[in-house]
């Protein structure tokens, strides 16, 4: 089934003869497959003139043309008395090409796409689920028995849910007198739609899109566009209509696109506070990401990769240990590394352990598997860059010191990231470091190192990787060993290797080489302090 293009209005409060010329203007020109009134089709009953009384007598009767197929919602106000006449005897269908989806429906298209709505104003005296479908408020009943839909494409309400804007970027105008509703924020959760569709009279706000948290085992995020339209004929004119092209049979991305947030829609009931045990993993430098947590498991069931919100990679975990963070970019972030291999006494010109990780903003477990090409060429250079720069801190703070940054590449990861390590450069000068990886693989019984294979970072393989940078040259050295099923790796190898080389064996595992909070502060200031100068993300 191919895309569909769809066209959203927002509260169209009686001036129905006018909004549906542009919608027919429109339609003659880009042939939507349907559209949807996301608010008032009709004038708030308290305000109805003779007039408006008129143009509801001919909409019913068939005499103003709809020019393309309409789905219109309940909207704040209870329907005219005719209209919900016609409803009853019709089923449904207010006149040709006009239907209503109710206070509380489920709507499958011809097309495949599935719409829920949840028509009228929050009443919390309600209870149970209203037998009248016309009326203009709705219950916590109402919008609970929706959750039962499992999941739509687009979900239209007439309340924003509660929480919408945090998380958000975006400048909000003040003056706003709109309802934040729980029951939609959980309804939006439950549901997951591509699309969420509200109003407001006289403000249009598309937030950035976010993705949901889940607790099901999935490689894919679902990921919700929450738009709010102004009313047609809005005095700040605003926008009130909003065209976009969907396709119900799309698969949910893989990675997070350039762009999307966390769920701002999170019931804090629903998350447990952190351990001491979640915390101490927070950075940790392997990849192992397990944690004390007790989890049920289905028999036979595999427990996935962690979703970003317990990614102690993503920004958007809400645990993350911000003291570490020492420099955003555009599409990657630096941080000081948690328990790190080195210490401060390690490089005395430095004044700090010199662990760093370059981590991008994007939840993904290699680059290759970045979904949008032109985020997955942006990121790799601006990881390419970050580490440039540390070296070039390293040669103008301490020229003796050479650089090692290494990698674990796989499919079935987490979330990719580098990790860059001073050494001292007589170490390559003596042929120590490469030796000292190519022996450990040997003992290891891994594949042989390839120190002639070039990584294209633009597709998904799987590899460890090893970047050498000589201080003398300021050229790179690379070693790759290729990664399958036929072995299994130690995700900590790089960082035994050099501690090993550095004789630094008591602190290879990074458990054993905690800090606390004010000494984690201290070294990341310091840090920033040496890097400020080549630090492009602070370049205006």
């Amino acid at each position: 089934m191919a895309p569909s293009k769809v066209v959203v209005v927002g509260d169209v409060n009686g001036q129905i003869e006018p909004v549906f010329q542009k919608l027919g203007a429109l339609h003659a020109k880009t042939k939507f497959a349907f559209a949807i009134i996301a608010g008032n089709l009709f004038k708030n009953p308290d305000e109805t003139t003779n007039d408006d009384a008129e143009v509801v007598t001919k909409l019913v009767a068939g005499k103003i043309d709809i020019p393309l197929p309409t789905y219109f919602s309940l909207g704040h106000y209870s329907l005219p008395e005719k209209v919900a006449f016609k409803l009853e005897e019709s089923a449904g269908e207010l006149c040709p090409n006009l239907y209503f989806l109710g206070k509380r429906t489920t709507t499958k298209t011809s097309e495949g796409i599935k719409l829920v709505a949840l028509g009228g104003a929050s009443d919390l005296e309600l209870s149970g689920v209203s037998k009248d479908q016309y009326s203009g408020s709705y219950s916590e009943d109402d919008a609970k028995s929706l959750k039962g839909a499992n999941h739509a494409d687009i979900l239209i309400t007439s309340e924003w849910p509660d929480g919408i804007r945090k998380g958000s970027k975006l400048d909000f105008p003040a003056g706003q007198n709109l309802q934040y509703r729980p029951s939609v924020a959980e309804l939006c959760t439950t549901l997951k739609p591509r699309y969420h569709f509200t109003t407001s009279p006289s403000l249009f706000y598309e937030r950035e899109p976010f993705f949901h948290l889940s607790e099901e085992e999935s490689e894919t995020f679902s990921i919700t566009r929450f738009i709010s339209l102004a009313a047609f004929g809005n005095s700040l004119k605003q926008r009130w209509i909003y065209a976009f092209t969907i396709d119900p049979t799309a698969a949910a991305p893989l990675t997070i696109p350039t762009g999307t947030t966390t769920t701002p829609l999170s019931l804090a009931t629903k998350k447990r506070a952190p351990t001491a045990d979640q915390n101490s993993f927070r950075y940790s430098n392997d990849q192992g990401y397990s944690d004390s947590r007790p989890r049920k498991r289905h028999k036979h069931a595999k427990r996935g990769p962690p979703a970003p919100e317990e990614c102690f990679f993503c920004l958007s975990n809400p645990d993350i240990a911000t003291q570490l963070i020492t420099s955003i970019g555009t599409d990657v972030y630096l941080t000081t590394a948690k328990g790190p291999l080195t210490t401060e006494a390690s490089f005395p010109k430095l004044e700090f352990p010199g662990h760093i990780l370059i981590i991008p903003l994007i939840h993904t477990p290699t680059l290759g598997l970045i979904q949008e090409e032109g985020s997955r060429t942006t990121t790799a250079k601006e990881m390419h860059l970050y580490r440039s720069a540390l070296n070039s801190m390293l040669k103008a703070k301490s020229p003796d010191l050479a650089s090692v940054t290494w990698e674990v590449s796989r499919a079935n990861g987490v979330h990719i990231h580098w990790q860059w390590l001073p050494v001292p450069a007589s170490l390559l000068q003596r042929g120590l470091v490469s030796a000292a990886f190519k022996v450990e693989a040997e003992n290891q019984k891994y594949p042989k190192f390839d120190s002639h294979r070039a990584i294209d970072e633009s597709e998904p393989d799987d590899y460890f990787r090893v970047l050498v940078w000589d201080p003398a040259t300021g050229k790179d050295s690379s070693l790759v060993l290729p990664l399958d099923e036929s072995f299994r790796f130690d995700l900590q190898f790089g960082r035994r290797v050099l501690a090993k080389l550095l004789e630094l064996d008591r602190r290879a595992d990074w458990h054993d080489c905690g800090q606390s909070l004010e000494d984690e502060e201290r070294d990341a200031t310091r840090f920033k302090e040496a890097f400020k100068e080549f630090d492009f993300s602070l370049e205006e």
